[in-house]
């Protein structure tokens, strides 16, 4: 069987497990990767959108181009940025575009494992081949010794693999095929992860979230230490702020707060920076030139897609 069973078993939300330490923490809450280690302060410079979307070898290769050359590449982009091509750039289409660039990472990853999953080379993976690839070995052997309920673990493909076919012909594209991957990227699969999520925690399967599992999914109690602090911290955490309608356990939408968390988006608080400082008419959206003349800002920020876009010479 291929080596993938490790994204199936463990995806993004579930990414730290206890066990080399009985005090180690599960972390669950799905975070934007930190944008730069370097403050965000324009009156000091750009050095925060430089190596937040360029990172440090790419700032250092753009730092090359003349602002003739920067300017001509930035206005090719513009065009791309402009979703309805009605010659502005709205906050929203900059947030679109951000967050496409957000998401290079996971598009790469998808096309890294697509050529195994599309077995029959036809631009597209059913719900069969990815069974059949992924699975394929429990299909002929359907009592393996290894521990794994191979069964359920299918089962819960097939349901994520189902949500994200929007079009419900069983085959997914590419685009459908990561957000089966990748669900907590989606705003529509988001229902799914904390479906997952609360499968995996709600060991008594009342449907809730209590104390006890909450802790219990994070601290392994087996050695029976001194309980860490961190722990006693987590236990103010569910009662103070997880659990908000205080009825001692958490359901679907506290359980989504928690694990993906709505109080900030990265994406949009970049989108209204650059509208903010590139708006000298204040009419709400920006024209080529006005992003031309901040050019300084955006080839610093993820809205020419890491700056990887302005040094590819094969886009212009």
């Amino acid at each position: 069987m291929m080596e993938i069973r490790p994204l199936l078993m463990c995806f993004a939300l579930c990414v730290v497990y206890a066990t080399s330490k009985p005090t180690e923490k599960k972390e669950r809450v799905h975070h934007d990767a930190p944008l730069s280690s370097r403050e965000h302060d324009d009156a000091q410079g750009f050095e925060y959108d430089h190596e937040a979307f360029l990172g440090q070898e790419e700032a250092k290769s753009f730092d090359d181009l003349s602002p003739e050359e920067s300017k001509r590449r930035l206005g090719v982009i513009v065009g791309k940025i402009d979703g309805d091509s009605d010659g502005f750039v709205t906050e929203a289409e900059l947030k679109a575009w951000i967050k496409k660039a957000q998401k290079k990472y996971i598009y790469e990853n998808v096309d890294r494992q697509w050529k195994d999953f599309d077995v029959n080379n036809d631009g597209m993976i059913s719900w069969e081949e990815y069974k059949n690839v992924t699975y394929g070995t429990y299909l002929d052997d359907p009592e393996p010794d290894d521990g794994y309920n191979y069964q359920h673990m299918m089962a819960r493909d097939e349901r994520r693999f189902k949500m994200a076919d929007q079009n419900g012909d069983h085959i997914a594209n590419k685009e459908e095929f990561t957000a089966f991957l990748h669900p907590e990227e989606y705003d529509h699969m988001k229902d799914i992860v904390v479906l997952e999520t609360m499968e995996d925690i709600d060991k008594n399967g009342d449907g809730f979230i209590d104390l006890n599992e909450y802790i219990g999914d994070m601290y392994n109690h087996e050695d029976e230490m001194e309980e860490p602090d961190w722990v006693a911290t987590e236990r103010e955490q569910f009662s103070e702020f997880r659990d908000k309608n205080k009825d001692g356990k958490m359901d679907r939408e506290e359980t989504m707060e928690w694990i993906l968390p709505s109080d900030y988006d990265h994406a949009e608080a970049e989108a209204k920076h650059l509208v903010y400082e590139s708006d000298s008419n204040k009419d709400g959206k920006l024209s080529k030139e006005e992003i031309l003349n901040k050019y300084d800002l955006f080839v610093g920020s993820q809205a020419t897609d890491f700056g990887e876009a302005l040094v590819r010479h094969d886009e212009f």
